[in-house]
């Protein structure tokens, strides 16, 4: 046999062997929803992840990434619940706040820990420490948080002003706010009607974050309602319904500027501060945004979209990988700041000078809302409990709370009915 026919035989050898050996496309799919997960305005929901599905794709060949489009919030639990059920559920698929706890409870998240420990290029401490404990249940973590959005407290600067009343500083108190809502509390035309408030949508788990208190045992077995602070807490939105006189502010008067103050969660201030969506939302007075009031400091709720690694994926490490891309990247958790509302959960993101440039893009104007603002709120924020019961329960303690406060109910007996009500359903 010539030297020629030998050579060809071992290119057309190494061919077929090219073609045999040659890895499969891994196609990887991602679960997500269209729009804000905060509930505004979002025109460019896709971009974040179409960026970082082609980052991925071009660092690796051989995994293709794609996703169902046109989903909406609404439906996205259910629309979840019918993949699993068919076992054609994403392999990586964000996690709404409400169903977390019962999708770690049921076994469908992958635990994370083992990725976590074993990633020297991944550090839980790159995360604020509440955002990373909303992906935790019974102590493992089951999922990252994707994009947060923490609560401040909106403050009608025309109002203030007119009572010669200054803002708040960022580290003012309970009391403060108290004091501030009990003067401009009043009958501004002396009809004999109160049509001045000091606070609209300001409930009672507001006040038990200000009071610092944890309702819960880690376990999620015990609840502590029938504790001074949690007493503590109640009265006070008891004694700030009372400077209405049983009148019950609406969300018109707090949109025609009638009240000083009401909670907001951040991605509504971005999306109604700047211009054009102020001018549909509240453009009859001048406005801002400063921190919770608390006892001694801010506490307030920091929300969180998650992100999470079904448990029956082929593809474990793939999916590891891309999920730090979308919530552990700087570069992936920048782009919240142009293309989303919220915020991200790293601490290098909302302290690097990136950000600060892309919320001064936003013309947010003058305003006291600052990366240094929004890293104290991460830093002091409130964790919420993770147990599979949680979210029935806070509905079931809500709807007796409004009673005992619009009734002005006795909170000593009224508590320990709830507490041993609440404690019996939690060991059921």
């Amino acid at each position: 046999m010539s030297r020629k026919k030998i050579v060809c035989i071992l290119v057309v050898l190494g061919c077929l062997l090219c073609v045999v050996w040659r890895p499969q496309r891994i196609t990887l799919k991602v679960g997500i929803f269209a729009g804000s997960n905060w509930d505004v305005p979002n025109g460019d929901c896709y971009k974040i992840i179409d960026q970082a599905i082609e980052r991925y794709e071009e660092e690796n060949p051989d995994i293709h990434i794609e996703y169902e489009s046109g989903i909406l919030k609404d439906d996205y639990s259910e629309w979840l619940s019918a993949q699993y059920l068919k076992g054609e559920e994403p392999d990586i698929f964000m996690v709404l706040s409400e169903d977390f706890n019962t999708l770690s409870a049921l076994g469908a998240l992958k635990n994370l820990d083992d990725f976590m420990q074993k990633d020297s290029q991944f550090h839980s401490d790159d995360y604020y420490e509440n955002a990373l404990l909303a992906g935790q249940y019974q102590h493992h973590q089951y999922a990252l948080p994707y994009e947060s959005n923490p609560t401040l407290m909106f403050v009608n600067q025309t109002l203030l002003q007119k009572e010669n009343i200054d803002l708040p500083s960022n580290d003012w108190t309970l009391d403060d706010f108290y004091n501030i809502c009990q003067q401009v509390t009043k009958d501004t035309n002396n009809d004999g009607q109160i049509d001045q408030y000091g606070c609209y949508n300001y409930d009672w788990l507001d006040s038990v974050y200000s009071h610092e208190v944890s309702l819960f045992d880690e376990t999620g077995q015990t609840c502590y309602l029938n504790q001074e602070p949690v007493k503590n807490a109640i009265a006070f939105i008891q004694r700030l319904n009372q400077l209405n006189k049983g009148y019950t502010v609406t969300s018109q008067d707090f949109d025609t500027g009638k009240v000083a103050f009401s909670p907001m969660p951040f991605a509504q201030y971005r999306t109604y501060k700047p211009y054009p969506y102020r001018v549909q939302k509240y453009s009859q007075f001048e406005w801002d945004c400063v921190p919770m009031p608390g006892m001694t400091e801010s506490r307030s709720e920091v929300s969180s979209l998650l992100m999470g690694i079904s448990a029956r994926t082929s593809y474990g490490q793939q999916a590891w990988d891309f999920l730090k891309l979308l919530t552990n990247d700087q570069e992936t958790q920048e782009s919240l700041f142009r293309y989303s509302q919220g915020i991200s959960s790293l601490k290098t993101v909302i302290q690097s000078t990136e950000a600060l440039s892309l919320l001064n893009e936003e013309s947010l104007g003058d305003t006291q809302v600052d990366l240094s603002l929004l890293n104290d709120v991460m830093e002091n924020a409130m964790n919420q409990n993770q147990f599979r019961k949680y979210n029935a329960t806070l509905t079931m303690m809500d709807t007796q709370i409004q009673q005992m406060i619009q009734n002005n109910e006795d909170l000593d007996l009224s508590l320990m009915s709830l507490q041993n009500e609440v404690n019996e359903y939690l060991r059921e």
